[in-house]
């Protein structure tokens, strides 16, 4: 068997693989096991082709970290792709201590904590869900819209 089919049955394994774990890092390792084959289809030596395999991977894993849409952006407690909840409307009809309240929501009572940008003791209304914590709804006064001039 020619070595070049070693190389890239493993890189057919890796992407197989991938598929079952959901990241990108064993897709780039494969496309670097990929191009080991492609320079020993070329016919180039032993080392050329590990050589290529490794630098291959090391820039895509480098480029992988370095452009990944998970890194950064907002935290998961205020993403709202994550929580669809944030940027919904409560009432709170009273608060039971300086910052907390029981509120009803989706048919159940949830615990709703004032944000800690909020001056203390608001009084009874409409609030915003700004984040989560766990299972307590963090709100807040809700946001003026812009009104069109």
């Amino acid at each position: 068997m020619q070595g070049h089919w070693l190389w890239w049955g493993l890189a057919v394994l890796l992407g197989v693989l991938e598929l079952m774990t959901g990241t990108f890092y064993l897709l780039v390792l494969g496309i670097g096991i990929a191009a080991g084959g492609v320079l020993a289809f070329a016919g180039a030596g032993l080392a050329w082709q590990f050589l290529a395999a490794a630098v291959v991977s090391v820039v895509g894993w480098f480029l992988l970290r370095r452009f990944n849409p998970r890194r950064g952006g907002a935290p998961v407690q205020h993403n709202r792709d994550v929580h669809l909840d944030i940027g919904e409307r409560v009432r709170v009809e009273h608060w039971l201590a300086p910052r907390r309240a029981q509120v009803q929501y989706r048919g159940a009572a949830w615990t709703a904590e004032l944000a800690p940008d909020e001056p203390d003791a608001p009084a009874p209304g409409e609030f915003e869900i700004r984040s989560m914590d766990g299972n307590r709804l963090i709100v807040a006064r809700p946001r003026q819209a812009a009104r069109p001039s």
